[in-house]
């Protein structure tokens, strides 16, 4: 077989082609739809699309268009997408007992955008077992309150807290009930282990390692890796930020938290926080936010959540790194330094080549869908095509109103966010190329 062709950044990608195909067939099931139709090609790819790539844009109501049957296939597309496909395909080897290639540790790695091949076997095996164990306790901590709480069946109830703590960890949005969590803005109890589980499943593998990693007493005197303390830095200061910022701007919207006691207000703006970089639950109605408000949604959705983990989005990582190019660049710095450690010049390279790729490919898609949908607010659409790359599933309600031409748009914007910058960086990364000749210098002008 061509070597070329069991490259892992092209494994990568065919793996979720491939997911994303059995799950449009799946969902194009007569079984799969309550009514007991086909679905139809579109919506059974934009949903399959969006489950596979953790998203959580629909184009139908999730509970009231799909049977039990075609749910638990969206649970399970879900839980392949966040596991990912090739870190899926090495735990199954390991199962079976056989030792990883080189190739086959690189192919788990580039899924996670983690290129320590060493560590190929205990990060996967994290994986499994965190992602169990987190989604094992949230389901457990809602199936408990949905219960003995509201009084729903406790098969009912299981099944709500089982799909939706897959959904928080896995980062998808996806919900069992038509208006989301919009029913439980005011239940802390709810709110909160879906929020941890959120951010646990966001925060990135790498760093979750890390932290496991640290039991060991030689290990915890080790300093913390640059990776894991800008991560950890950079996704307090946004939650927090992303927490006041909200407060503020909606404080006195009487259709989202102008209506609330301080208490549930707070809960909700910090729950907003969380889900908007990367998660896609909403408690609050997003059509009603205010236009200030919806603008530090297009900021936070775009930055994302942490590397290597279930979030999408730019990443924290790479809106920090280039915060520190600027204010290097600021003090005349000739390098860019971050607690104490130097950044090389090909990650600078790579975050600028990653934040002008996005915002290129956002504008371009948006200015169509724009002309395509002329009666649809613009901001709506930028608002909605930011969230298809970022993966994050925040809509204004109109995913269901867009012609097919830019509901396909948005089903390619999904999957280039959730695997195309995978794969471009590893790609960079696994391919260096070194030039034996130098062009003579020049200084263009600037600004």
């Amino acid at each position: 077989m061509n070597k070329g062709l069991m490259h892992p950044t092209r494994i990568v990608p065919a793996g979720f082609l491939l997911a994303i195909a059995l799950g449009t067939v799946t969902l194009m099931l007569p079984i799969a739809t309550r009514s007991g139709e086909s679905a139809g090609f579109l919506t059974a790819l934009f949903t399959a699309t969006s489950a596979i790539c953790v998203t959580g844009l629909i184009t139908v109501d999730t509970p009231t268009f799909w049977s039990p049957f075609g749910q638990v296939a969206i649970m399970l597309m879900i839980k392949i997408g966040g596991l990912g496909i090739m870190t899926a395909a090495t735990l199954l080897g390991l199962a079976a007992g056989r030792r990883l290639s080189l190739s086959d540790r690189a192919v788990a790695l580039t899924e996670h955008g983690h290129l320590n091949r060493a560590e190929a076997i205990s990060l996967v095996k994290l994986v499994f077992v965190v992602s169990i164990a987190i989604e094992a306790i949230v389901a457990l901590a809602l199936w408990l309150r949905w219960w003995l709480g509201y009084g729903m069946a406790a098969g009912e109830a299981a099944w709500h807290g089982l799909f939706h703590a897959i959904s928080a960890f896995n980062n998808a949005g996806f919900s069992t009930f038509s208006a989301n969590l919009i029913d439980w803005q005011a239940d802390a109890a709810i709110l909160l282990p879906i929020m941890a589980a959120i951010v646990i499943g966001g925060i990135g593998f790498p760093v979750l390692h890390e932290v496991w990693a640290r039991r060991n007493p030689d290990r915890r005197r080790r300093p913390w890796s640059l990776h894991s303390r800008l991560t950890l830095a950079t996704t307090v200061v946004l939650l927090v930020m992303g927490t006041l910022l909200v407060l503020v701007a909606e404080w006195a919207n009487p259709k989202t938290l102008g209506a609330m006691p301080f208490g549930t207000a707070l809960l909700n703006a910090a729950f907003h926080s969380v889900s908007m970089r990367t998660a896609g639950f909403n408690a609050v109605d997003i059509a009603a936010f205010a236009d200030p408000t919806l603008s530090i949604n297009y900021v936070f959705m775009l930055i994302g959540g942490g590397s290597a983990g279930t979030a999408g989005g730019l990443k924290v990582t790479t809106f920090a790194l280039l915060g520190f190019v600027v204010w290097s660049e600021v003090r005349g710095h000739a390098e860019t330094t971050m607690f104490g450690r130097r950044v090389g010049s090909a990650v600078v390279r790579q975050a600028l080549s990653i934040v002008l790729i996005a915002i290129g490919l956002i504008g371009m898609v948006t200015l169509i869908i724009d002309w395509i949908e002329p009666a649809i607010d613009f901001r709506y659409i930028l608002f909605e095509t930011i969230s298809a790359f970022a993966t994050v599933g925040l809509s204004a309600g109109i995913t269901a109103q867009l012609s097919t031409p830019s509901q396909l748009l948005l089903v390619l914007l999904m999957f280039v966010g959730r695997v195309g910058t995978i794969t471009f960086v590893t790609a960079l990364a696994l391919a260096p190329r070194s030039v034996h000749y130098r062009y003579p210098q020049e200084q263009p002008i600037v600004g």
